[in-house]
């Protein structure tokens, strides 16, 4: 749905590149809508063959209906098919950016693997696919930001999402552990640019995977007595991308309503 017009006469508005952005109830769209509003232009990435797998499905038309959603809020927008299990995707994913949006100033790491698992049966074919996905895929976005990076000092932003669920989900609590010493080494390596890098771990949002079972064992356990939204993480997200975040680098953030 990007026209024309977006290619050729891109605005001045700062582009963020949001990966994970598969279905409109998801965290990465909340955060895309809400950068949107914000004043950013948004380029995303979505790969239908994970939903397909996924007890959810696959959401028709969630990127049209993204694009949609951001240009009504006066965003250039660009949606990217990627497939981040192939290490050559996240520089193909940059030059798409960039020639269709411009020059990347923020990157939110919003996409994952997550099939449970645990110790004992894991199989070696799921465990290297979370890590492809989750922890290479990673570094790759991070390092081809740091190259391609040319933004103003004090403006660029890296976030990557994580979780700290690792009991019955060996493979994806394992892949997200080393995601954020990459994220936050990132805040040290790229210090030179002026880039800032945290990590969010959002706790338990639902975003159409809950079952009865686990919501009803979630809720008790969060003060606020609700479950987490994608807007919550959205509004963090927002924050940090701007300016008056820019001192907050290199952390861990936990904004989960207190779960405990």
């Amino acid at each position: 749905m990007t026209t024309q017009n977006q290619i050729d006469h891109p605005t001045s508005r700062p582009l963020a590149l949001i990966t994970g952005v598969g279905r409109t109830v998801g965290i990465g769209a909340g955060i895309a809508r809400r950068l949107a509003a914000s004043g950013w232009d948004i380029a995303f990435t979505y790969w239908t063959p994970y939903d397909e797998r996924m007890t959810w499905g696959v959401e028709p038309g969630a990127a049209d209906a993204t694009e949609t959603a951001l240009i009504g809020y006066g965003a250039a927008t660009a949606a990217i098919e990627a497939d981040l299990t192939d290490p050559d995707t996240p520089a193909r994913i940059f030059d798409e950016a960039e020639r269709r949006l411009g020059e990347v100033t923020a990157l939110v790491m919003c996409h994952c693997e997550s099939v449970d698992s645990g110790l004992l049966d894991t199989t070696v074919e799921s465990f290297d696919r979370h890590f492809a996905v989750n922890t290479r895929a990673t570094w790759l976005l991070i390092r081809e930001y740091g190259r391609r990076f040319r933004g103003v000092q004090g403006s660029g932003r890296i976030i990557s999402l994580t979780s700290d669920h690792t009991v019955g989900n060996l493979p994806y609590g394992a892949s997200k552990g080393a995601l954020d010493r990459i994220t936050l080494a990132a805040a040290h390596e790229l210090a030179h640019l002026g880039v800032t890098a945290n990590v969010i771990n959002p706790g338990p949002v639902d975003t159409g995977w809950m079952s009865d079972e686990v919501r009803d064992a979630v809720l008790p356990r969060t003060p606020l007595g609700r479950l987490g939204t994608p807007q919550d993480t959205a509004h963090l997200v927002d924050f940090l991308c701007s300016p008056e975040g820019q001192w907050i680098n290199a952390q861990l953030l936990v904004s989960n309503g207190g779960f405990a």
